[in-house]
């Protein structure tokens, strides 16, 4: 019945919003905001009616959350980094019908997810940040889904994305996109040098890590990613543990994937951490069961960060 029209690892990273205020680092992020530009043009020409954002900054203990309010609206201010984000206002358009069936299916495969509808919870960063440059006109819905899991297996998070393009596909009157909100390697500078990691990785070793992991996306080296990703995540510092990457992932079918990550945006630096804008093609998605968690985690299991 729907569709899945584009999949997407994106950067939320604040000084995006910095960039466009005056000051030092105005304009700084421009190449970001181009590629979120992009994506939306692309999501326009593709009919697309909602965003599904996989936000790596909306933490959960227990459960998977989506946030599908009828309507958004307000002034954001970031707990976690005040002197970034302050006093963003914000107004998105929602899909309840739509949260409501994603996790319904969800739960119909076994990954516990609750809908919330009726709520004064608002979306955290990791969908505003980007909403404001992909959804200026409001011309998009948006659902916001917890991706920063604190005691998830990610073989669980794979799942939950397989689950939500077959309720996309098999259920919905429309057609959706998925958005992974979150970087590739996560180590924040440390405090106190900040500044001096504005444009760097916070080291070589991470720095090398990624180049290599976005080699492996644009050659479609899907098969050697997904079994390395619980250590790629570990020990990259992944954002959210990449839960995202791993919620995308099962979306497109996981290691059975054969698209190749086409770069909207150059892998840069911001603060110590890695981030781009990259786009996954839609291929049909195998007819297997939705992957077992062996066949993701081999013999490792990756909850809450840790192997």
């Amino acid at each position: 019945m729907g569709k899945l029209a584009l999949a997407a690892k994106i950067t939320h990273v604040p000084s995006i919003y910095l960039s466009e205020l005056d000051g030092p680092m105005k304009g700084l992020r421009q190449a970001a905001i181009d590629g979120h530009h992009e994506i939306a043009r692309r999501c326009k020409e593709l009919g697309v009616d909602t965003f599904v954002v996989f936000d790596t900054h909306w933490l959960v203990n227990a459960n998977y959350h989506i946030n599908c309010g009828a309507h958004f609206k307000g002034v954001y201010t970031s707990n976690e980094l005040p002197h970034f984000i302050s006093n963003l206002p914000y107004e998105i358009p929602g899909n309840t019908e739509l949260g409501e069936l994603l996790a319904r299916v969800c739960n119909e495969y076994q990954v516990e997810t609750l809908a919330h509808s009726k709520t004064s919870l608002g979306p955290e960063y990791g969908t505003l940040v980007p909403m404001r440059y992909m959804n200026a006109d409001q011309h998009f819905k948006a659902v916001s889904v917890s991706a920063l899991c604190m005691a998830h297996y990610l073989n669980d998070s794979a799942r939950l994305g397989w689950a939500m393009r077959k309720a996309v596909e098999d259920h919905y009157d429309g057609t959706v996109a998925f958005l992974a909100s979150g970087s590739m390697s996560h180590r924040f500078a440390q405090n106190g040098v900040a500044p001096q990691f504005a444009h760097k990785i916070w080291s070589p070793f991470l720095e090398e890590l990624d180049k290599h992991v976005i080699k492996m996306w644009e050659h479609g080296e899907w098969n050697t990613f997904c079994g390395m990703l619980p250590e790629y995540a570990a020990k990259g510092h992944g954002e959210g543990f990449m839960h995202d990457t791993a919620m995308l992932l099962g979306a497109l079918g996981w290691s059975d994937y054969d698209g190749k990550a086409e770069i909207v945006t150059p892998y840069f630096a911001a603060s110590g951490t890695g981030q781009l804008n990259a786009v996954f093609p839609i291929t049909p998605q195998t007819g297997q069961a939705i992957p077992a968690p062996q066949a993701i985690l081999g013999t490792g299991h990756l909850a809450g960060g840790r192997l």
